[in-house]
């Protein structure tokens, strides 16, 4: 099914089982894989931290680990083709919705992690953020249980 033939469809990832449902939903409503686009936000280090402490990490050596490991999940999950995968640093919901205003996304196809009652409200949730912030169509893909 072709929904969006001449629009990207940006796929937020964080490695879990729901954001492997969300790819694969991607796959099915993408008429040309070229327009799929794939993006993982890591959180931004503090100043205390240890790698940045003795200077053993960094964000660039961060963000090849990153995309590293997302090109292994792509190719675990059949994606062939060569599809753009960004990494950003900062808060989840707003990195993936200003990367949707840049590539002028269609669609963005979120998973929901299901939380519910305190750990909702202490961790908030990247797909609400998402929803309300974005500027285009979004997609929440309930867990699956």
């Amino acid at each position: 099914m072709n929904w969006l033939p001449r629009k990207n469809i940006l796929v937020p990832v964080d490695f879990s089982d729901d954001s492997r449902a969300a790819l694969q939903t991607a796959r099915e409503m993408v008429k040309d894989l070229a327009r799929l686009r794939v993006i993982h936000v890591l959180p931004i280090m503090e100043v205390a931290d240890p790698g940045i402490v003795w200077e053993t990490i960094d964000d660039e050596s961060r963000r090849g680990h990153a995309e590293d490991a997302l090109r292994r999940e792509l190719a675990e999950q059949g994606f062939d083709d060569p599809i753009t995968i960004v990494v950003r640093f900062g808060d989840p919901g707003h990195e993936i919705v200003a990367f949707a205003d840049e590539i002028d996304a269609g669609l963005i196809i979120v998973s929901s992690h299901g939380r519910t009652g305190l750990r909702h409200l202490l961790l908030g949730s990247v797909a609400e953020r998402v929803v309300r912030l974005a500027h285009c169509p979004v997609l929440v893909l309930k867990k699956h249980v």
